[in-house]
């Protein structure tokens, strides 16, 4: 097999929020007031190879969104490491973190929060390759329009600003910024959450097009495991800042192990018109400020055991391809 493009090991990310001024001030007087410790992404290890579209699932504030900004570089990790075609980033010489930098992208949920006001289409898009001597300044507007061309826009465009735009519209300039610096990885946080349900096809199906044309790999993070299915040869389940279950597509949906997986699989709209009675996960998602000892998911599981409440499960190969955290067989 040959070496992943991006590879996580123990990947960690902890938020500290210290005691500030007037938190030191009553503790002088007798407080107790300490620093507070999110723990967002706990120890992940996966792997990404070339040309495949993986798409991480789960609960919103489980962690997914704060994986990819880490495997964006957004984020710096407080553990663990993010190995680039092999190599440790934090090991990378200066042209090939340059090349890491640029060979990652990211496409936000947001599509008008993440783009410039202020700036035209033709500045947003054109700045960086330019910058970073992709492409020659007189070249600028010819590259620019190649782009828009690229994901659906009409060159004429250029001249605009984003508040000139629909969301998808906006979407697809977001997706034509990233391609600007010619990038081998894509990660899509929630890229058509807010999009119409007619756009979000669209939108799907222009990077399953890129894909194919460019050779782009994708960390395609989103809740909507419908949306997840359509796009991703593999997928992987994140609960409370941990990975509990990956496999390929075809098979976790139609053969899930871990209970949290089989929750979400059950809540999926269908086209069935048989009677059926939804049943949603009992229990809140955990706190990261405190999550549960054992299995994360215990507290919520209807096959909870006594081991669970104090064992963690590993990640463990139940087939071929399909790992799953669960003391369950």
């Amino acid at each position: 097999m040959s070496t992943p493009i991006i590879e996580l090991a123990g990947l960690t990310k902890r938020f500290v929020q210290k005691v500030d001024i007037a938190g030191r001030i009553a503790n002088l007087l007798g407080a107790t007031i300490r620093e507070t410790v999110v723990q967002a992404v706990t120890e992940v290890d996966l792997a990404v190879g070339e040309g495949e579209v993986l798409g991480l699932v789960g609960e919103s504030g489980c962690g997914k969104s704060t994986l990819g900004r880490m495997v964006a570089g957004i984020l710096e990790p407080s553990a663990g490491e993010i190995r680039f075609r092999g190599t440790a980033v934090a090991r990378l010489g200066k042209q090939q973190h340059k090349d890491y930098a640029l060979g990652v992208q990211m496409i936000f949920q947001d599509p008008y929060a993440s783009l410039n006001p202020r700036r035209r289409v033709s500045d947003i898009v054109g700045e960086a390759p330019v910058a970073h001597g992709i492409v020659r300044r007189d070249e600028r507007a010819h590259y620019v329009a190649g782009l828009l061309q690229q994901v659906g826009l009409d060159p004429a465009y250029a001249r605009r600003f984003p508040h000139q735009f629909s969301g998808g519209q906006r979407q697809r300039i977001g997706i034509a910024r990233a391609l600007a610096v010619r990038p081998q990885f894509l990660v899509c946080d929630e890229a058509v959450a807010a999009l119409d349900v007619s756009i979000q096809a669209q939108v799907l199906n222009l990077f399953i097009d890129l894909r194919q044309r460019l050779g782009l790999t994708i960390l395609f993070v989103s809740h909507n495991l419908a949306v997840v299915e359509h796009i991703s040869d593999r997928v992987a389940i994140m609960y409370l800042g941990r990975i509990v279950e990956i496999a390929a597509t075809d098979e976790l949906f139609r053969r899930a192990a871990h209970p949290y997986t089989q929750a979400l699989l059950a809540e999926v709209p269908t086209l069935d018109t048989r009677r059926r009675e939804y049943k949603p996960i009992v229990g809140e998602l955990p706190s990261p400020l405190a999550p549960p000892p054992g299995c994360p998911f215990h507290p919520r599981c209807p096959h909870v055991m006594p081991r669970c409440r104090v064992e963690r499960p590993l990640l463990r190969e139940k087939t071929p391809g399909h790992w799953s955290a669960c003391h369950l067989d």
